[in-house]
């Protein structure tokens, strides 16, 4: 039994497909079919039920993947621990962030932690919360870059930046015409969100209900650039995190600022507690943090 032994099983029992396994490998799929099958000689049962049609694990089986999963991700600890003894701010470094916040933070910080950080490869995966923060748990990812919301009591927190939520009004809203929109001014009306599985969605939802704002339900967005082409076709009026603001009229949409209260969301970096790499995120939460403070100033 070898470590690539491992890879191949936990690579089936995800893909649930040989060919697709031994492509995810670069192997072909006579050498993960028996490599599999050797794997099963060595331990004297029978891991999978081979069909003309699916690949079916069996209760031997899915408990040797889940062990081989933990066996894999510790190896890549230790590989960590020896990288960051040597140099903490070097090797690669798998990064998830939110959909609202990449798309929008990346292009204010990237090039400028590319050239602080030089020895330090930068891996970005975009996908929402409750997927990050699996991939995190299971050693996939080494930090996270995301909005706090609950759930995330099981991880380490670095605060980044505090972001406001600004108002995306049509250009010729009457809501246009103020410098700065009281929350009460909108009592009454219905806000365009993004669709469930969105964290954003969940923290504006508060927002609102708590002044008295409704949700448009008869359209929900896939995304902020939705929402925003939305607004801009006069079709409603929307929350729009500050850094993905790009001026007060762009694109037939006014931007405004929202107060008394105003809706924000903290940005954070979360990482998993027993994580050998805390120096590393330490200094790279301590640039992005000064990086989007100078930005938010100007």
């Amino acid at each position: 039994m070898n470590l690539r032994d491992l890879e191949y099983l936990v690579a089936l029992e995800e893909e649930k497909h040989f060919r697709k396994a031994a492509e995810r490998c670069f192997v072909s799929q006579p050498t993960l079919s028996g490599q599999i099958q050797k794997l099963e000689n060595e331990l004297g049962v029978i891991l999978i039920e081979r069909t003309s049609r699916k690949v079916l694990f069996t209760p031997a089986g899915e408990a040797m993947a889940a062990q081989a999963r933990r066996v894999l991700r510790e190896v890549r600890e230790l590989k960590v621990i020896a990288q960051n003894f040597a140099e903490p701010m070097s090797g690669e470094i798998h990064i998830g962030l939110i959909p609202t916040v990449g798309p929008y933070l990346l292009p204010h910080i990237i090039q400028d932690l590319r050239q602080h950080f030089p020895r330090l490869d930068f891996f970005l995966y975009e996908e929402q919360t409750h997927q990050l923060l699996k991939r995190l748990d299971d050693g996939e990812l080494d930090c996270l870059i995301l909005a706090e919301t609950e759930g995330m009591e099981g991880f380490g927190a670095i605060p980044l930046y505090q972001e406001s939520m600004w108002l995306a009004v049509p250009q010729n809203s009457s809501l246009a015409t103020h410098g700065k929109v009281p929350f009460d001014a909108l009592e009454g009306q219905r806000l365009l969100m993004l669709s469930d599985g969105h964290c954003l969605r969940d923290q504006a939802l508060g927002f609102c209900f708590a002044a008295g704002v409704g949700e448009d339900e008869r359209f929900k967005g896939t995304s902020l650039e939705t929402l925003r082409n939305m607004v801009a076709a006069g079709n409603g009026m929307t929350l729009i995190p500050q850094l993905a603001v790009p001026g007060r009229e762009e694109g037939g949409v006014s931007y405004r600022p929202v107060i008394n209260p105003v809706p924000s969301r903290t940005i954070s970096l979360l990482y998993r507690h027993y994580s050998v790499r805390r120096p590393c995120f330490n200094e790279l939460a301590a640039r992005i943090a000064m990086l989007i403070k100078t930005k938010m100033a100007g």
